[in-house]
């Protein structure tokens, strides 16, 4: 302790004069310099500049421990420990700090170095005339009035020109609980704004010209410790459009949740915990939509799928899972990040109570960020409540850079090759809000009206809304305006500055009551730590500037109150006011403007768009407490300006109202790049396949597989049969069982039907995906024997072996690996697909073959996975990249093709992990899927919307054959798609140690997110076996897991 005696000198100064000195609710003020010694007092240096600065929640519990201790021997000890705390707290921040600084630097260089590779890339082909292009001339196009003809003048608005097209559109978000009617909004941190927002922009669409059904997906929970509404499969929440005519509402029009099952479905789990079950939604929510785009398309589409118009993931989880079902039906995709995870960790980091593995391990941040990566990669348009939000917080994405954006738009405008690479569009659309309990009056004098606020004569107390009582009985006078601030009782709020600035300014004080809604309370010392320190805080000052009968503060509300309390304070002609740090939107802002309420508002964050719009008030320094008294004051005094800002809101409120929310959505919308599957859709199908459900998760969520419940309602066949229905029943079941029997006398196809692939008429599929490869990356012989042992385990069963087709999944071309498969003496047509090149490309046996019997790809697939795939630019990009050290990759010209790069690697030692990669392409505007596989001796780069596990929700989509009813064999290790492969409501056989040495080390570098939120640890849909087992075992094994269902 002898070099830390200055830290005891201060505390014992502090012990001396009191805890006040190190009380929270003392006057911030600039740092102190030890050098100015005119008001130097050390106790408050100590306090300000080491204990504030280390922000330890319980140092303040400490203290007062410290201080009511009287034995001398025992505050000692605790002065010495709270000494040595403060020390090794400061010490830790302090490098926290330096570690964020480097890393922060090292971005930064990498995000201009990428910028600079970017523009000089595509500056390259420009010709003098179009040198306007770099972002140095951008800068002189880009004047307000400009920017706003950029953005509409070639946009045509949504209106009810648009009746006639019946869109269908998929909303997502997962986490929370989701329901349409009382709503448990505050129960946990997953079930807060985001939900009231996805619920009433599904009403709010279903309601829009041209829009005929919109299914918000979320997670279906059948778990004791929530309310049993939300294990309902659907939940209707509203019909079609109010004015819509009868023959245009059909029996699937209006707005729905569908809940889907996914991870252990008796279990609610916190959104860190849904990452590893992301890809078991992407594929029940994938047979809902081709249900049900087979379903409109009988009722509204004239025989032909209704797919999705768009589909819009709501936060990072369903973004993610949002990209892979755009993915997979080819549509577009729209994301809005509510909240984003890199503006988290700076925060976190800022804080400096947490490392970045401690904060990685609470909040999976790691895995939100790649989430939110993924999203960008994917989406043509990201909704953004503010321009904030864009420029600070999407800009801190590797796959978002404002300037590239505006180079990529100003080429595309011109039709100028952008080389490959994108940008999604950013567009500022707030929050719709719903005004219908907002009666704005017609005739000014009407608004005017001051109804009686006391208990004056005349006036009855019962005439009173119960809020309005609980507020007033804390006024001497309750008729001087009301200043309304509503907003928790949170230090980021800035509620105590508002007191301050309140009990500061007689004027003020004299002329408006100050009424503060701070949530809800029943005793401090219950509260969290942070709000409690607020709310003493803000009880110490009343008392000490004497605000009693001058401050109002409730310890309760509803929320059916506060348009009730907006009224009040609207009555009395006051204002409402929003001192908050930083606000990143301020919704409480635009209910204010909707009730007649002038505003006060932080300068910092969304409230400038707001007021942009609104021009219904002010706009303040948060920390300027000055100002923000000036601006209250100057709003109560001056009533024209009172008036005109009340004018002003109820004009423009309209702005932010939910038909112009859908107006501006549907606009934007309609603007993207249209994408939807092109194939053929009059393949014809088995009676089987037309009358079978693709997945019967809505009627029956213990079991995901295809199956036949005729005694599921009980009900209807005894109603049924007590109406004669019985024989009816009786020649249904005979009818489908005949359907059973049909394929054991089917005859040979003829030549029209080869034509189409044999997988069409599937029920079930083996999937070989065993990446067993030698050191130099050639095929193991050691695959030919399991696949042999695989094809008798599956034929053990001639019944289920009709019925069940063949694909090898692998990261070799279509010519090595049917050379390969001959040379172990297998039939190439014994596989009914070939999935080559890491999910490149896609071959069917016995069709799509050229006369001299030579396979070629499936086009339609082609054509899926196209989407943003720049192969110019990426050959370019990666060797410039990849061979910074002498030759450190090779083009590996036999094993590409149009869509797939492949490169030997020559010295693994010196190749950078795939998301070290991918992030520097990334910042480069380029997109793609890339991996090491064969052993870690090839890189291959192909499309963004390709993957071998993709390849599968592809045969999903186009020739109905269920995921759910695939099994996919994999190693215990792989190419770096391995994990992809894993999760999912496929079943998977996983055969130990069949591969020997995989790719896995080069998926992810240090401090990445965790293999452990890509694959769930203890999964249903996943089964174990020998490398070396026979057919004996894995036909046991294929039983077994053709029984999974998810775990209840």
């Amino acid at each position: 302790m002898a070099g830390n005696e200055w830290i005891n000198g201060y505390l014992e100064a502090i012990l001396d004069s009191g805890a006040a000195a190190i009380d929270g609710n003392s006057k911030p003020v600039s740092p102190v310099k030890v050098g100015e010694r005119t008001h130097f007092n050390p106790t408050r240096y100590f306090v300000e500049e080491v204990v504030t600065g280390v922000d330890e929640s319980d140092l303040h519990r400490t203290w007062i421990q410290v201080v009511a201790t009287r034995n001398i021997k025992e505050r000692s000890s605790r002065l010495e420990n709270m000494c040595w705390r403060i020390w090794h707290l400061a010490r830790k921040k302090k490098q926290l700090e330096w570690e964020h600084l480097q890393r922060m630097t090292h971005r930064r260089l990498e995000r201009e170095q990428g910028h600079r590779d970017a523009t000089e890339d595509m500056s390259e082909d420009l010709s003098e005339n179009e040198k306007g292009d770099c972002p140095t001339e951008l800068a002189l196009i880009d004047s307000p009035r400009m920017k706003f003809q950029r953005n509409c003048s070639n946009l045509e608005v949504w209106s009810d020109s648009n009746m006639e097209r019946k869109l269908y559109i998929v909303l997502i978000s997962l986490h929370g609980l989701v329901r349409g009617e009382n709503m448990e909004l505050g129960r946990d941190s997953d079930t807060g704004g985001q939900v009231k927002y996805v619920v009433e922009l599904a009403r709010a669409l279903a309601k829009m010209p041209g829009v005929y059904k919109v299914d918000l997906f979320t997670r279906q929970i059948m778990s004791s410790d929530v309310d049993w509404t939300y294990a309902e499969p659907t939940e209707m929440l509203s019909g079609g459009p109010e004015d819509a005519e009868s023959e245009n509402v059909g029996e699937s029009s209006g707005a729905y949740i569908i809940r889907i099952p996914f991870g252990p479905c008796d279990k609610y789990l916190r959104k860190e915990l849904l990452w590893p079950y992301v890809q078991e939604f992407v594929d029940g929510a994938l047979a809902h939509i081709l249900n049900m785009s087979k379903a409109l398309g009988e009722q509204i589409g004239g025989g032909q799928p209704v797919w999705p118009y768009v589909i819009h993931g709501h936060y990072a989880d369903a973004g993610d899972s949002a990209a892979l079902l755009s993915g997979a039906l080819n549509v577009p995709m729209v994301l809005t990040g509510h909240s984003l995870g890199r503006n988290k960790l700076e925060l976190l980091l800022k804080q400096g109570r947490q490392s970045r593995d401690e904060i990685n391990m609470t909040y999976k941040i790691m895995r939100r960020i790649e989430a939110e990566e993924l999203s960008l990669d994917a989406a043509e348009l990201v909704i953004t409540s503010t321009r904030q939000e864009i420029d600070e917080q999407w800009g801190q994405y590797d796959g978002f850079d404002v300037n590239i954006e505006k180079v990529l738009r100003a080429r595309a405008r011109r039709g100028v090759s952008c080389h490959g690479r994108y940008m999604p569009r950013m567009v500022v659309i707030p929050p719709g809000m719903d005004f219908s309990n907002v009666v704005i009056p017609e005739d000014a004098h009407e608004a005017d009206e001051i109804l009686p606020l006391a208990n004056s004569e005349g006036s009855s107390p019962k005439a009173l809304p119960a809020i309005w009582s609980e507020v007033m009985r804390f006024f001497t006078n309750p008729h001087k305006p009301m200043i309304l601030a509503l907003s928790r009782p949170d230090p980021k709020k800035n509620i105590t500055t508002l007191v301050k600035a309140f009990g500061e300014c007689r004027s003020l004080r004299e002329l408006a009551n100050l009424t503060l809604i701070m949530g809800n309370r029943d005793d401090i010392d219950e509260m969290s730590a942070g709000n409690a320190s607020v709310l003493t805080t803000v009880l110490k000052m009343i008392d000490k500037y004497d605000l009693y009968g001058q401050v109002a503060y409730p310890k309760h509300h509803k929320q059916s109150d506060v348009p009730e309390i907006y009224r009040l304070a609207e009555k009395t002609k006051g204002v409402f006011i929003n001192p908050a740090l930083v606000e990143p939107f301020g919704l409480t802002l635009i209910e204010a403007a909707a009730h007649g309420l002038p505003v006060v508002a932080t300068k910092n964050g969304g409230p400038v768009d707001i007021q942009a719009a609104l021009d219904n008030g002010l706009l303040v320094d948060p920390h300027d407490q000055q100002a923000i008294a000036d601006a209250l004051l100057k709003l109560v005094s001056e009533k024209n300006l009172w008036h005109e800002c009340r004018r002003n809101g109820w004009k423009n409120i309209h702005l932010y109202s939910w038909p112009e929310h859908c107006r501006t959505y549907l606009t934007r919308v309609a603007a993207c790049r249209m994408r939807h599957p092109q194939w053929q859709t009059d393949t014809p199908v088995d009676d089987m396949g037309n009358d079978e459900s693709l997945n019967d998760s809505l009627k029956d969520v213990k079991d995901m597989s295809l199956r036949l419940s005729i005694d599921a309602d009980k009900s209807f066949i005894n109603g049924s049969t007590e109406h004669g229905g019985a024989a009816q029943l009786q020649d249904q079941v005979k009818h489908f069982l005949s359907k059973i029997k049909k394929p054991e006398n089917e005859a040979p196809p003829d030549k029209a039907s080869t034509k189409y692939p044999i997988l069409r008429r599937r029920r079930r599929l083996i999937v070989i995906a065993l990446d067993i490869y030698d050191s130099n990356g050639a095929p193991d012989k050691k695959m030919i024997h399991l696949v042999q042992e695989i094809f008798k385990a599956v034929r053990l069963d001639p019944q289920t072996a009709k019925s069940t087709g063949f694909a090898l999944s692998t990261a070799m071309p279509v010519s090595e690996t049917v050379e390969f498969l001959k040379s172990g003496k297998i039939k190439v047509n014994e596989f009914d697909a070939l999935i080559c090149c890491s999910g490149s490309e896609v071959y069917y046996l016995g069709s799509y073959t050229e006369d001299d019997g030579k396979l070629f790809p499936d086009s339609d697939y082609q054509t899926h996975i196209d989407y943003r795939w720049g192969c110019d630019g990426l050959r370019k990009t990666i060797w410039k990249l990849m061979n910074t050290h002498d030759g450190a990759i090779l083009e590996d010209q036999k094993s590409s093709n149009t869509h797939c790069l492949s490169y030997f690697v020559k010295d693994p030692s010196l190749e950078k992990k795939v998301d070290d990669l991918r992030q520097k392409l990334r910042m480069r505007g380029l997109r793609c899927h890339l991996m090491y596989c064969r052993s870690s001796t090839r890189l291959q780069v192909i499309p963004l919307l390709a993957s071998r596990s993709q390849a599968l929700r592809y045969l999903f989509v186009r020739w109905r054959l269920n995921v759910a009813n695939m099994f996919v064999f994999l190693g215990e290790t792989g190419d770096t798609d391995y994990e992809e492969l894993i999760a999912g409501t496929h079943k998977t056989i996983i055969m130990k140690g069949a591969v020997e040495k995989g790719s896995e080390d080069f998926l992810r570098k240090t401090g990445s997110y965790m293999r452990d939120e890509i694959v769930p640890r203890d999964s249903p849909f996943v089964a174990y076996t020998n490398g070396d087992a026979k057919a004996e075992v894995i036909a046991d094994t294929l039983k077994q897991l053709s029984k999974a269902t998810h775990k209840l």
